[in-house]
């Protein structure tokens, strides 16, 4: 199976563990998957000494027989080819790819995986959790996700979904919210047919730009030229039918520039966003944080229950589409410091002033 990121940055469907380990250099998981560098056409264990490359230059392989096949060359640094895993439990998490990577085997439940690996649901849980940091559940939703984003660029969406291994049309259409960001039959055509209505006006920080298909707000961010902000709007819904609504948006905008003053009607705003299950959780987290308070990435790792997370909660406020209405602002070091923020380090700070936190 070849996870492309570069035909799913708009779905956010790369795996935040995948990166993280290469982001680390994490030996435990070489020989589990590989990546491959579209900019230089070679691809590497995770642990590969080479300089780190840029996210969106990266795909993700299973084996590396499939990072070949993709035309990728093994790299003269790191020897791929020559990777061997060394522990037990990376060996596990190996085998329980292979096995949801082979179409002939159906894995309907953490049950099936784990009597496939012959070893107990408790103790699969335990070393995906602690290896990647997420659960053999989420595992094979990803791999059925994969699979269905492969089968139906030639079949129909009905024949994908029990090919790829969703009992029905319903247990795909919940996944599909979390991992797609719209329907399955919308994905096939590449988000085309998405209606996205959008506004611009002023507030204390700027351009608010204030975007919402019929389901909720889909894009909330600030600049200082609103051509710009239409641009990147095109951008990250490029096959979206995009149109201007100052009046029918006009509520939303009031009830976020009151935000700004601290007025909790701002989380009651319906929202349609698209994200991983990891950053779905961070954005859950983080719209807990009070008013004129403050987490740091450390917190809120620990909050989602999981600690070593610390980079990955990084990136998902990195990510956060919806400024305000997901306070990824309230999110500092460990020492108080401010850390980036997506909109500008000063916004971030005149936000953190207004709010009285630190």
């Amino acid at each position: 199976m070849h996870l492309d990121l570069s035909t799913m940055k708009a779905t956010q469907e790369l795996s935040d563990w995948q990166w993280r380990a290469v982001a680390t250099k994490n030996r435990e998981l070489d020989g589990v998957f590989y990546f491959g560098v579209r900019t230089t056409g070679i691809f590497c264990r995770p642990s590969c000494s080479s300089r780190q490359p840029k996210r969106e230059n990266v795909s993700f392989f299973i084996t590396a027989t499939d990072a070949e096949k993709a035309g990728f060359r093994a790299c003269l640094r790191c020897k791929p080819l020559e990777a061997h895993i060394t522990e037990p439990k990376s060996e596990l998490i190996a085998k329980a790819f292979r096995i949801l990577r082979n179409a002939n085997v159906e894995i309907a439940a953490v049950e099936d995986l784990a009597n496939e690996l012959k070893v107990s649901p408790g103790h699969l849980q335990k070393t995906f959790k602690n290896v990647l940091g997420i659960t053999p559940k989420e595992a094979i939703d990803m791999f059925r996700m994969e699979n269905f984003k492969e089968n139906v660029r030639d079949a129909d969406v009905t024949s994908s979904l029990y090919d790829s291994g969703f009992g029905s049309s319903r247990s795909l259409y919940e996944k599909a919210g979390e991992r797609l960001g719209m329907t399955p039959a919308v994905y096939k055509k590449g988000g085309k047919g998405i209606a996205i209505r959008y506004t611009i006006a002023d507030s204390p920080l700027g351009k608010l730009l204030v975007a919402s298909t019929d389901k909720g707000i889909c894009a909330v961010s600030f600049g200082d030229d609103e051509d710009e902000l239409k641009r990147e709007l095109e951008q990250e819904f490029f096959a979206a039918s995009i149109n201007e609504d100052d009046r029918g948006l006009k509520k939303a905008v009031d009830s976020i520039l009151r935000g700004l003053n601290g007025e909790r009607s701002i989380l009651t705003l319906p929202l349609d966003i698209r994200g991983t299950a990891f950053q779905m959780r961070v954005w859950s987290e983080l719209r807990k944080i009070p008013y004129g308070e403050t987490r740091s990435y450390k917190q809120v790792a620990e909050n989602i229950g999981d600690p070593n997370a610390i980079r990955a909660v990084a990136r998902a406020c990195a990510t956060n589409p919806v400024a305000l209405v997901t306070p990824c602002h309230r999110v500092v070091a460990s020492d108080g410091k401010l850390a980036g923020y997506r909109w500008g380090i000063e916004r971030k700070k005149e936000l953190l002033d207004k709010e009285g936190g630190k």
